[in-house]
């Protein structure tokens, strides 16, 4: 046995995170750990990793108790984390990242020609290609995961925890990622397994382990005896329910965004489109098409060099997220909810009402937590945010909770258009159905709705109309049918047939 929890317990102000949680790590094996958000996983994986201290129970390393007092104390002891989170810093380079720990020296001062050699090594590890010199701000968000899958490499590691490390990646960069996985299993490490993708649980697995409410289900049960039914029952309690999809309709409301030739400074051209009002238009591209970049621009994030933008039917230019907002009526539900989307130090009130601040405000322009509170308690019971205070830090709640919190403020907003990138990334499957669902409802009841998403499923479940970008460049465009056989051949059809065209013009 290589790692042991014993009836581990932790609880935060109000909220009972585990109870007597027990999960068994072997040398050799892939062990996945399920749950939805809010199960108590990520919880676990802190304990595990020293960045919390369990209430109760026991931590056991090869048979031996062990107290962990800091991240610290798990690297040295042989257990390295890929957390969910992002821990990397931001103006560091990609070497200075990965091997922050152990910078190597030279006459006391940082070896960088022999840190940057280093580094690419763990690079090569999973197939990524990137200047190690790069600072890290520079870095798309699929790359930054990969940047913290080599962090967590160059500890060499006896016990590897990867918290949804393919949340951000292609297809191609997860077979990449699972390959180096299956190699690392062949060589004795011990890996807990997180993900929300059932299918990737089943396909590299080789034990489960199910939370439900901070308690365990389903210990190291052979994931060979696992169904996906089995799965999910043990994970919410029951049989899975399938969210109901909005019927193939054309889209009749008022334009709403027009784009004609737009350029922007992230490198689109000739980008020309139309969103009506009660339509969900889906953007789907592979990462690093530019689907992100796009949007960015859209709201005033990113410049926009050529072309027009016309809301409403007039002439538009939007410089800053503020003004697509109070000009505009435009939101924008960022892919990186813990960065762009929510305040994680602050209460759920205060995130929720910082879009309507300036009606909330009173005598000289004060807020005050009563009124924050006030706006918000219709848009957390709306969208069922679980939590027992809107005093609640945003930081303590579950994944999808925090994408509920950051969907409630534009809600909040009453905005008219609501750009959304990747609504369920790392979401669990009961909170993907519900937000699949709201999203569906805002559109019928009027929101003209941009969906950026990586997932197919969930485009051709959700789209009126999908729009498919490659290269920075919409290379076609479907009614959608919502047969997902045919939506795939088509939008796979033309992402290859523009790559084509581009090696063949080379």
């Amino acid at each position: 046995m290589a790692l042991t929890v014993d009836k581990a317990s932790k609880s935060f102000p109000g909220v009972r995170a585990l109870k007597d949680a027990a999960l068994e790590l072997r040398a050799g094996e892939v062990h996945a750990l399920m749950g939805e958000n809010g199960a108590g996983k990520s919880t676990l994986i802190k304990i595990i990793t020293g960045v919390h201290r369990p209430d109760g129970g026991r931590l056991l390393l090869d048979g031996t108790e062990i107290s962990l007092s800091s991240p610290r104390d798990a690297i040295r002891l042989g257990i390295s984390a890929v957390h969910q989170e992002r821990n990397l810093i931001p103006r560091f380079s990609v070497a200075e990242n990965i091997l922050l720990e152990n910078l190597p020296r030279r006459a006391g001062l940082v070896d960088y020609a022999r840190a940057n050699a280093e580094a690419k090594k763990y690079l090569e590890m999973i197939g990524l290609v990137v200047d190690t010199r790069t600072e890290v701000r520079h870095l798309s968000v699929a790359q930054m995961q990969m940047v913290e899958i080599a962090k967590a490499l160059s500890h060499e590691a006896k016990v590897l925890l990867l918290d949804e490390p393919t949340a951000s990646l292609t297809g191609e960069e997860a077979e990449a990622l699972f390959a180096l996985i299956r190699r690392l299993k062949a060589e004795g490490a011990a890996i807990l397994f997180v993900s929300h993708k059932l299918e990737e649980v089943l396909a590299i697995s080789d034990r489960v382990t199910v939370l439900r409410d901070g308690e365990t289900t389903l210990i190291g049960e052979p994931i060979a005896n696992m169904s996906r039914g089995r799965l999910i029952e043990a994970m919410i309690g029951r049989a899975e329910r399938i969210a109901v999809v909005r019927p193939p309709k054309p889209a009749t409301g008022a334009v709403k965004l027009e784009a004609k030739g737009v350029a922007t400074a992230a490198g689109h051209r000739d980008i020309s489109f139309t969103l009506r009002r009660g339509e969900i238009l889906g953007l789907y591209g592979l990462v690093g098409a530019g689907r992100t970049e796009l949007a960015r621009a859209l709201v005033g994030k990113d410049k926009v060099t050529g072309g027009s933008l016309s809301i409403d039917g007039k002439p538009a230019v939007i410089r800053s997220v503020e003004e697509a907002l109070k000009r505009h009526r435009i939101g924008y539900l960022s892919e990186d909810r813990k960065y762009e989307g929510v305040v994680l130090l602050h209460p759920i009130r205060f995130n929720v009402a910082m879009t309507i601040w300036d009606r909330l405000a009173r005598f000289l322009g004060f807020q005050t937590a009563a009124g924050e509170r006030k706006a918000a308690e219709p848009f957390a019971r709306q969208l069922e945010i679980r939590t027992p205070s809107l005093e609640q830090s945003v930081g303590n709640l579950s994944g999808g909770n925090q994408q509920k919190v950051s969907l409630a403020k534009w809600l909040a907003a009453k905005v008219d258009l609501l750009v959304i990138d990747e609504p369920t990334v790392g979401i669990d499957i009961k909170t993907k159905a519900y937000i699949h669902e709201l999203i569906g409802k805002l559109a019928d009841d009027g929101l003209a709705i941009l969906l950026i998403s990586s997932e197919l499923p969930e485009m051709v479940a959700l789209a009126d109309r999908i729009l498919v970008m490659h290269e920075f460049r919409l290379v076609d465009g479907f009614d959608n049918d919502r047969s997902y056989e045919a939506m795939s051949r088509k939008v796979m059809g033309a992402i290859h047939r523009h790559a084509d065209e581009v090696v063949a013009a080379e």
